[in-house]
């Protein structure tokens, strides 16, 4: 059988009476590689690979389907009888817990970049920049992802000797473009361009240009251009971005939230900071015990909205050095 972390503890916690009651849910059944948007299983995909078909997998429970129920005396401290929500990966269960609807497209700023979108219909990719998945409504989850985000700021925050509030203020002191230095930020590779082997690099210095101001811009500018491409590869596939939220610990900085607009060209809404992830569980387990068609809407409390002239020629300039920094051999 295979089975899955979460899939295990809901198992555990319904009895684990046999691998026949098994189940998952859609969204990490659709991270397999052998499950079929129209919620099937692929099997021929399976003995094509392991040579077999006939592998236990789990059933795929519905959005706002109950996965059964609690058994007495499965862990201790629970008691039996509590109704088991599916469960859903954990860009899934965001998505669910930011509300996101199709047309939402979230930029997440962690150690890595997410870009993910909320699609009526599932995404497929050859190239491998975006990956489909199912979220966790009965829509489809459209991801690209980036190696470097937060650490980028990181990075340059170590080197000039600051914290995060100065390295905002720094940048927001700097002009647009940063008198034309630009930081391609590939520190550990990238995945969006595939350039595993890539390094960063640091173009248009000059005596006038190198200040600590356009270094603090150059971080901020490099690290919205990459989550841009980012997008830019979900929109070649039909992604429509109406709204464009900002999260992660990467939207605290004031500097990325007053430069993203204006790198984008669009508005970004920042929700308050939390789990958004828990937040998602908690949607679903209500949606569970409601028995509704959807999930409750909640909404967002306390989202700001940013806006800002679009700087077109800062993503200009940065696809030109971009394009500059070959595979490391």
């Amino acid at each position: 059988g295979v089975a899955l972390p979460h899939d295990w503890l809901t198992w555990r916690l319904a009895g684990a009476t046999g691998l026949d009651t098994l189940v998952t849910d859609r969204s990490d059944a659709s991270g397999t590689g052998y499950w079929s948007p129209t919620g099937e299983y692929r099997r021929d995909l399976l003995e094509l690979a392991l040579g077999r078909g006939d592998v236990a997998l789990p059933r795929v429970v519905g959005p706002g389907e109950s996965a059964g129920t609690t058994a007495d005396g499965a862990l201790d401290g629970v008691p039996g009888g509590i109704l088991l929500g599916p469960g859903a990966g954990d860009n899934a269960a965001a998505a669910l817990g930011l509300g996101m609807r199709p047309g939402d497209v979230a930029l997440s700023i962690g150690t890595s970049g997410v870009v993910s979108a909320v699609t009526p219909r599932p995404t497929a990719d050859a190239s491998g920049l975006v990956n489909g998945f199912a979220d966790a409504t009965g829509a489809f989850l459209a991801l690209g992802v980036t190696l470097n985000a937060s650490r980028i700021l990181d990075a340059v925050r170590g080197l000039l000797g600051v914290d995060h509030a100065e390295l905002s203020r720094l940048a927001l002191a700097a002009s647009p473009g940063a008198e034309g230095l630009a930081l391609v930020p590939f520190f550990e590779g990238e995945r969006t361009p595939n350039r595993p082997d890539a390094t960063a690099a640091l173009h248009g210095m000059t005596l006038g240009s190198t200040t600590r101001e356009n270094l603090a811009r150059a971080a901020v500018e490099g690290l919205l251009c990459s989550l841009a491409d980012g997008l830019d590869a979900l929109r070649e596939h039909g992604v429509e971005a109406q709204r464009v939220f900002l999260i992660g610990g990467g939207a605290q900085s004031e500097a990325v939230r007053r430069i993203a607009p204006a790198v984008l060209g669009t508005d970004v809404l920042v929700p308050p900071a939390g789990e958004y992830v828990a937040d998602g569980a908690a949607r679903q387990a209500a949606w569970v015990l409601s028995g509704a068609d959807t999930p409750p809407d909640w909404g967002t409390q306390g989202t700001e909205v940013f806006s800002a002239e679009p700087t077109p020629h800062v993503r200009e300039r940065y696809a030109q050095v971009r394009e500059l920094t070959a595979p490391r051999i």
